[in-house]
Order: C-alpha cells, then structure tokens, then sequence
C-alpha cells in the first residue's frame, strides 16, 4: 500500500505545470551538465522503448533521464525511482519535465541495469503522443 500511495504522489508532482530548465533540452544533446548514459555506463547508445539518455551523474539514480528518439527529438523525461526508497517512504517533491507539457506518464518496474543495480521503478513522462512512442520502440 506504501508504494502505491508513493507512486501516487510522484505522479500528482509530475502533472502539474513545470518550468523548462534555463538550457534548451528539446534537441539532442541537451548540454550543460548532462552526459550521454551510454558513455558513463555500459549500455547501447539507443535503448529500445526509450532512447537515447542523457543524465546529470550528479543526480544519480533518480534522474531526470532525458529520452530522445532516433532523430534527436526529446520524446520522455524518465527518473529511475529505487524500490527502497519508495519502502522507506521517501519523498520525491518537484520532479521536472524538462520537456515542458506531459501527454500521459507510464510506470513500470526494473530489477536493475549498469547505472541504477537496484530495483527500481522507471516513471517515464511522456512528451509526445501514446500512438508516437513508436518512435522509441525500435
């Protein structure tokens, strides 16, 4: 029930109006202090179903990830929440879309991969369409 009411609340945060950050981030790659996750771990460049990441290593393992498709287009904006941390009743407050407007949100659960080992929840913040995520399926 913890997690349900955890995963709850990250999703209220992450409807509500947010402000873009100060650097552009709807073309690849975003600047500033973000790094392709490909280089900072062994992983493809381009992940199936997601994209293309870009992460600020500080702000590991919860993110924002930011998520292109095969053309650069910013298509998600994904944080990485570990299962402890919803366990133990963290709170996750302002949880950015960089992205700007959020079309529908999916969650779903990860046991762990190089860059965030423990099991986690992706919540992925979707920028475009439902029917466009085929643009990342591939």
């Amino acid at each position: 029930m913890r997690r349900v009411v955890a995963v709850f609340g990250i999703l209220m945060l992450a409807s509500r109006p947010v402000v873009a950050l100060a650097q552009n981030v709807e073309k690849a790659p975003p600047g500033g202090d973000y790094k392709k996750v490909s280089d900072l771990v062994k992983l493809p460049d381009f992940l199936p179903g997601l994209g293309t990441l870009y992460v600020n290593p500080s702000r590991l393992p919860e993110g924002p990830f930011l998520a292109y498709d095969h053309a650069g287009k910013l298509v998600s904006t994904i944080y990485m929440i570990p299962l402890k941390d919803l366990d133990t009743q963290k709170a996750f407050a302002d949880l950015a879309a960089p992205g700007g407007k959020v079309d529908h949100v999916s969650i779903s659960y990860n046991a762990g991969h190089p860059g965030v080992p423990d099991p986690h929840y992706h919540i992925v913040l979707w920028h475009i369409s439902k029917a466009q995520e085929e643009l990342v399926a591939k």
